[in-house]
């Protein structure tokens, strides 16, 4: 036997509640929404029967709503709210725009660099919502290889060699090793060797990879390591003078212009590294192919 279901709560019947109560009348609703008032009337009349409670009652000419419907109409209005927004994205992607795009940064690369770009893009698009998630290392690569992401900014290398992958230069990262003013290391001549590094506690960000093989960038094997989540903890634990570490060299102007943190030369110098913005070749959205313009737009 088959059963037929009727919501008695339609979008048509919470417009007309919506109207009403803004409006506090029938009759300026009707006009507002360009029906009769009587077809309103019926409307809300079916939902109180249906319902069977009262939605409005009188306070002189005006059409007060109950408690009951005060609620009905605040939960409603989320769902109006949602199928206005449904509409828009249904027509966004019928014209090639996603709905949506997640975005992971890289930990190494600060992120209000990249906000600043994302703001300007939705000003353009506001009808993409963006989704941000911060990965590390090869968990940055990771998280675009499983289609957790439909982009990755500050990807390092090597550039994974699965097919597919869409990977352009966006920057050059400079990472030099620092510590805090205070830190014992500070008073060691320079440059400095591995085995004099052995006697100190390093700081590591760990590899956000979960199925992938995890990279250990900038850690002295001899050292005693003091593991952390991300960059920024990086920052605040070298600051702590709990050890030190290598730091984007762009990430800690301010610090090392007053002095708080110290560059020191080391016997085995680090290179400037490459970062790359990726993404799946497979993806053609027009969101997508907007966002990474701007973003490249954005390369030194």
């Amino acid at each position: 036997m088959t059963i037929n279901f009727s919501p008695p709560i339609t979008l048509e019947a919470l417009v007309v509640l919506d109207a009403i109560d803004k409006q506090s009348s029938f009759a300026k609703a009707a006009e507002q929404l360009d029906k009769v008032p009587s077809a309103l009337s019926y409307i809300v009349q079916k939902l109180e029967q249906q319902l069977d409670v009262t939605l409005f009652v009188r306070h002189g000419r005006r059409s007060v709503l109950t408690p009951a419907a005060k609620h009905l109409l605040t939960q409603g209005r989320i769902m109006l709210d949602a199928a206005d927004k449904l509409a828009v994205q249904t027509k966004t992607i019928a014209n090639g725009w996603e709905p949506k795009l997640r975005v992971a940064i890289d930990s190494i690369v600060d992120s209000s660099d990249v906000f600043i770009v994302l703001k300007d893009f939705i000003a353009q698009h506001p009808t993409i919502e963006i989704d941000v998630s911060e990965e590390v290392l090869n968990g940055t690569w990771e998280a675009l290889i499983e289609d957790r992401v439909d982009l990755i900014i500050g990807g390092a290398l090597p550039i994974p060699t699965q097919q597919g992958i869409s990977a352009r230069e966006w920057r050059t990262m400079q990472n030099i090793f620092v510590v805090h003013h205070s830190h014992p290391l500070n008073r060691l001549p320079q440059p400095i060797s591995a085995s004099e590094l052995a006697n100190f506690q390093t700081v590591v960000t760990h590899d956000s990879a979960v199925n992938s093989i995890q990279r250990n960038l900038g850690v002295f094997e001899q050292s005693r390591h003091f593991f952390v989540p991300t960059i920024d903890y990086k920052c605040n634990a070298i600051k702590a003078c709990i050890g030190a570490g290598y730091l984007p060299k762009s990430r800690i102007k301010n610090e090392l212009e007053t002095g708080e943190l110290i560059e020191l030369e080391l016997e085995v110098a680090s290179e400037a590294m490459p970062i790359h913005i990726a993404w799946k070749t497979a993806n053609h959205g027009k969101g997508l192919s907007r966002l990474v313009s701007m973003l490249l737009a954005t390369a030194h």
